[in-house]
């Protein structure tokens, strides 16, 4: 299966990389580039293993993902679960690490992991697929760097309430 990585420092600490990568609504697509639209299902609040998403992505492809980990604040997986014609498997785990020697910041290393279908153009299919990837979680990373300097995401993170 191909799998396609990106990764970066950001100048908060590991608690609020991940909170910071965990916010919803006006909150997140204030950094993330990919998520139009995005919900907890089947009457989740909240993320934790086993909890199921609706994403709309920004070109308007639909797909529902399921976090098969959820550990604050050092890591997050998920799975896709219906909706890619393209794809036929689809995960992502994102990974924060405090930097030893620069107090306060984060090293972010989110990794996707893929399978195409059908079978036959899959070979094919997935060498695009590497690159179109490799393009979204760059611009996604850089995005959620972006967030992590931004006052109001920051300080939804600190004060969570509405």
């Amino acid at each position: 299966m191909p799998v396609v990585e990106s990764r970066c420092v950001v100048p908060v600490d590991v608690e609020t990389a991940f909170a910071i990568s965990q916010t919803t609504g006006e909150i997140r697509k204030r950094w993330d580039p990919f998520i139009r639209r995005q919900y907890f299902m089947h009457g989740a609040t909240s993320p934790a293993k086993g909890v199921h998403t609706y994403t709309v992505q920004r070109f308007g492809f639909r797909m529902e993902s399921e976090y098969v980990s959820y550990k604050p604040p050092s890591n997050v997986g998920m799975k896709m679960t219906k909706g890619s014609w393209f794809f036929e498997r689809l995960g992502g785990g994102w990974r924060f690490d405090a930097v030893d020697d620069r107090p306060g910041h984060t090293l972010a290393v989110w990794r996707y992991n893929f399978s195409c279908k059908p079978k036959w153009l899959a070979p094919i299919a997935e060498r695009i697929g590497a690159v179109v990837l490799q393009h979204d979680i760059d611009r996604r990373i850089r995005g959620f760097a972006r967030g992590c300097e931004d006052p109001i995401v920051l300080a939804a993170v600190v004060d969570p309430r509405p």
